[in-house]
């Protein structure tokens, strides 16, 4: 990604035709691959001053994709008059310098919006009440802590944004991934753990809204097929990594 900046000295005579340009050029922006968005500004303490902000999605998706086509001759047919207006034009590159202000409204975590704490004690404590009369699920949890209710609610409470409980009381990844080495789970038994898990949710009235369901089972899905994969005899999982943590709608990186 790459921002350019143009940066303009503009009459107050000028003004309305400038800015009526910018409205008709915008049309050759908004329909170029290469540019994710764009925005005018006009200046405040000089309000003859504005600047055109453009992020595109690489230098070269301006100057060859964009600069090189059809869409820039329509773009600058509009814009070509200010030419000579023109104070700055260069391109900037992003920096890791980047946060959100304590002005921004943030949506609350999953962990928040099911309930906390409380809300994953009566989801785990309700799903394994009913792992011991399944005939799938039974013999891979026969011998199961009585505790292991609670420690998957923390684990999946850190997940989700809750404090970071399981991993400072029961070891964090290394202790999860340890509980599922050589157990050999079948895909019928993932199926049948997420089965029994959904209808868990419904019961203990966790959230129903489709956003947060969507979150919920996305991660669901996916942890429940790591836990395939590493539980395969052969396998050689990752030895260490953080307890993941999950979004609505977002997922760790993939990875090769």
């Amino acid at each position: 990604m790459i921002l350019e900046y143009i940066r303009y000295r503009i009459p107050e005579s000028q003004e309305g035709e400038f800015r009526a340009a910018y409205e008709r050029a915008a049309d050759s922006l908004r329909e170029s691959p290469n540019c994710l968005d764009f925005e005018l500004s006009r200046g405040v303490e000089s309000t003859d001053q504005y600047t055109l902000r453009i992020r595109w999605d690489s230098l070269e998706g301006h100057l060859e994709g964009f600069r090189k086509g059809e869409l820039f001759q329509a773009f600058f047919a509009q814009v070509g008059p200010y030419v000579d207006a023109v104070e700055e034009m260069r391109h900037y590159q992003p920096t890791a310098v980047v946060g959100v202000g304590a002005g921004t409204a943030r949506p609350p975590s999953l962990y928040d919006w099911a309930g906390g704490e409380e809300a994953f004690e009566r989801l785990f404590t309700r799903f394994y009440e009913t792992v011991p009369d399944d005939e799938l699920l039974a013999p891979l949890f026969a011998g199961m802590n009585p505790a292991h209710a609670h420690h998957v609610a923390m684990w999946l409470g850190e997940v989700f944004g809750g404090p970071a409980v399981y991993t400072e009381l029961r070891g964090g990844y290394e202790n999860m991934l340890a509980h599922h080495l050589g157990k050999a789970i079948t895909e019928q038994q993932r199926r049948r753990w997420v089965s029994l898990l959904v209808d868990a949710a419904d019961e203990v009235g966790l959230p129903g809204d489709p956003e947060f369901r969507a979150a919920f089972m996305s991660y669901v899905e996916w942890g429940t097929r790591i836990a395939v994969e590493n539980s395969r005899p052969d396998a050689t999982p990752m030895p260490h990594a953080p307890v993941p943590r999950w979004g609505w709608g977002v997922a760790p990186p993939w990875r090769p």
